[in-house]
């Protein structure tokens, strides 16, 4: 009878439960380092895959192994480059690099700067490494522009006209990817489909992989010369922040109509001071005042507060008075601003949590203040008894104290 996995889960109790997912973890990263080593020495005897039936390493993964797109190409990338510098594979096993940072970081290591380059992508995050790529291979910053994004063709109630718009998807796909290491697709980078290009969302799809891939320098296309389009790709690019050189990075997003004649009349507005209507610089100061007014609205206006960011912690400790946490004589759960800002410089606007083992929590969204001894328990509403916490460790820290919430009886109906 075939274990059922998912009920051996359940079934474990807390403690074994913790227990059992590292052991998990590591056999994962080892036989991922083994299948890594497996590959590379596979690559170089292609005879042995073409023998059963497959025209390229990459069709192997996909259809023998049964491998995502993602997946295979991932292992591939790093087979070659733990042909180069088989250390690669010490670090996979060990889970101080990663399967996507080694496919990154591949084409920019050099016999010179392979040992600082990897060393420095030791468990580094996806963007620290994309901006270590920047570093390795800065390019040109890219001009600022504005354009209309067509709209989709599902969208519009009108049939569309016949002409150059109604490329075969198939087609543009498969020049996209014969051509995804040329100058050309290059060109691709940072530019939006125009109105008069493909509206089919398969098509766009192929075109933002291929121009990512280029510009990435990391993501050649897959071996085979396969094209991957997924018939599930979002039809509108995503938001993205893309680092292009040290202290450089490539902004683009879509907004509205009211927002671009917003953009349109600060240009006018401002075209003393930016002759160009530079978007980057215009946005740049819009946000330098939106996050003040933000701080402001959050901590309070502080009378200094850039003095109180450098010193920190106590920067206005001594300026709180006594029972500050009390409203005509009672207990109240209002927390004076100095406080807040003298918890959020202290604690870096991150959660502040620290297992027993002394992991910091790394959480910096939906920030709470905690009482550290419980508002229920007359805790005050004080520096020194106000830490920063993410919402899964201030429910945590609660359900510790308090034990774990019990759910809501349902109402008992009227007959």
């Amino acid at each position: 009878m075939k274990l059922n996995i998912l009920d051996h889960a359940f079934a474990l109790s807390d403690a074994a439960l913790l227990a059992r997912i590292p052991v998990l973890a590591v056999t994962e990263r080892e036989t991922a380092a083994q299948l890594v080593a497996h590959l590379a020495a596979l690559e170089l005897r292609p005879s042995l895959y073409a023998a059963q039936g497959y025209g390229s390493l990459f069709a192997y993964c996909r259809h023998a192994l049964q491998l995502s797109e993602d997946a295979a190409a991932n292992r591939i990338h790093a087979a070659r480059a733990c042909q180069r510098f088989p250390v690669i594979l010490d670090g996979l096993a060990s889970g101080d690099l990663s399967l996507s940072a080694v496919r990154m970081l591949g084409p920019h290591l050099t016999e010179e700067n392979h040992a600082a380059v990897l060393g420095r992508a030791i468990h580094a995050r996806r963007e620290d490494v994309l901006k270590l790529v920047a570093e390795l291979a800065p390019r040109a910053d890219v001009p600022s522009s504005v354009r209309k994004v067509p709209v989709p063709a599902h969208a519009r109630m009108e049939p569309r006209p016949p002409g150059p718009a109604s490329v075969p998807a198939s087609l543009l796909t498969e020049r996209v990817a014969s051509s995804a290491t040329s100058p050309v697709a290059s060109s691709l980078l940072g530019l939006v489909v125009t109105e008069a290009g493909l509206e089919d969302a398969a098509a766009r799809t192929a075109v933002d992989r291929a121009a990512s891939r280029t510009a990435s320098g990391a993501e050649a296309p897959p071996p085979g010369g396969e094209v991957l389009v997924s018939p599930m790709s979002r039809s509108e690019p995503r938001a993205t922040v893309q680092p292009l050189s040290p202290e450089r990075y490539r902004v683009q997003f879509t907004i509205g109509q009211e927002t671009r004649d917003l953009l349109s009349e600060v240009q006018s507005l401002l075209c003393r001071e930016f002759l160009d209507g530079d978007a980057g610089a215009i946005f740049e100061r819009a946000l330098r005042l939106l996050h003040k007014e933000v701080r402001a609205a959050r901590f309070g206006k502080a009378e200094k507060p850039a003095k109180a960011e450098k010193q920190g912690k106590g920067a206005y400790e001594k300026r709180i008075r006594p029972g500050a946490d009390k409203v005509h004589g009672a207990r109240s759960r209002h927390i004076p601003n100095a406080v807040k800002r003298a918890v959020w410089y202290r604690d870096g606007g991150q959660c502040a949590f620290v297992s027993k083992e002394g992991h910091r929590c790394a959480e910096r969204r939906f920030l709470e203040l905690h009482h550290l001894l419980p508002y229920a328990l007359d805790g005050p509403g004080t520096v020194g008894n106000i830490a920063l916490r993410c919402r899964r460790h201030n429910a945590y820290e609660a359900e510790t104290v308090f034990g774990a919430r019990r759910p809501l009886k349902a109402a008992a109906t009227v007959p």
